[in-house]
């Protein structure tokens, strides 16, 4: 038997969303409905993050769907509206198993990249409690700027080499550590969203924190992610935290479309030997990964000291067209575009 759409939006009305006191169609809080055979897919949109109503929410409405069609496979996804992020087309985010693999220089170097292929671009560090990206932008030790729009006060990003730039380093010591529980934390990411002034972006490059937990998992909830990028280095003891980051960007309550892997530091380089690629941590851990996981191979960004060189003199090294690894860094910006505005 075939199913309507009209059916479906019909008994979701029935679903009520108590906090504004009307039911969930009623309130345009479903968004994109989709069938595919037995295969019902939708997305729920919040006016302001409110984790606690989700879980509940997505039972009562996969109660509702499978009372029309109990074959039905109900897929939800949970998106907060931001005024801030209105103007935002495509949001990436770029994450790691691990630290200690590059994954910032590669966030900064991507928003450098895609901005030199004509896109709006801003780059967001999610990392709370390691922010690097004002260093890596020259630009650490700057207070953005604030305004007020519709009676709040908003924080103007900084700009550098064209790309609005907001990282929790603006706001800390950075001579102190950061000692926040996961929802201190995650609040705080919320707001640098929420209260950041993008305006037009064709992209918002979001630097995650290494790792797995609660951070990513507000992002996820919160903000619409166009898909996340998995940075890591081909030696085995990375990888194997990389399919961990795989495992947890694909469960069914997060769902975020995996754009694929960059892997860092592919082979080394030396300046006096351009031609010669030397494999410190292995050969092609990361295509083989790709491979195994179904993914898209993004990059292969050699080991090159230039661009350690320029992460600490705050200018990336995709600004310099004479860079070794500014093809790199520009094929992964065209390979990440292509497939975001595809999806």
């Amino acid at each position: 038997m075939a199913y309507s759409k009209e059916q479906f939006l019909k008994a979701l009305s029935g679903v009520l969303y108590f906090p504004e006191g009307d039911n969930i169609v009623a309130l345009n809080m479903v968004q994109d409905l989709k069938m595919e055979g037995h295969k019902v897919s939708f997305t729920i949109i919040f006016s302001k993050p409110d984790e606690k109503n989700m879980p509940v929410l997505r039972k009562t409405c996969e109660n509702t769907i499978k009372a029309i069609d109990p074959e039905a496979e109900v897929f939800i996804e949970f998106k907060t509206y931001s005024p801030s992020l209105s103007k935002v087309k495509h949001i990436v985010a770029v994450g790691s198993g691990k630290g200690g693999v590059g994954k910032s220089t590669i966030a900064a170097n991507l928003a450098v990249a895609l901005s030199k292929t004509g896109s709006k671009v801003g780059i967001l560090d999610a990392d709370i409690y390691g922010p690097s990206i004002p260093i890596m932008f020259g630009v650490e030790g700057e207070r953005p700027l604030t305004t007020e729009e519709d009676g709040k006060a908003r924080i103007l990003p900084i700009e550098k080499y064209g790309i609005k730039i907001q990282s929790i380093g603006f706001f800390v010591d950075p001579k102190q550590a950061l000692i926040w529980r996961g929802p201190m934390a995650s609040n705080a990411l919320t707001q640098l969203f929420n209260d950041t002034v993008w305006g037009e972006l064709d992209y918002l490059v979001v630097d995650l924190p290494p790792g797995t937990g609660d951070v990513h998992l507000t992002l996820v909830q919160t903000v619409p992610v166009n898909g996340i990028a998995v940075v890591s280095t081909p030696q085995e003891v990375a990888l194997a935290d990389a399919r961990k980051a795989f495992s947890m960007f694909n469960t069914d309550n997060i769902k975020v479309p995996i754009l694929g892997l960059i892997e860092n530091m592919s082979y080394f380089t030396a300046a006096e030997l351009p031609d010669n690629k030397y494999y410190i941590f292995g050969k092609h851990g990361g295509r083989k990964l790709a491979e195994q996981e179904n993914v898209n191979l993004l990059g292969e960004i050699p080991l090159v000291q230039s661009i350690r060189e320029s992460g600490d003199e705050g200018y990336p090294a995709a600004l310099d067209e004479n860079s070794p690894v500014y093809d790199s860094f520009m094929k992964l910006a065209k390979n990440i575009k292509a497939l975001v505005e595809k999806k």
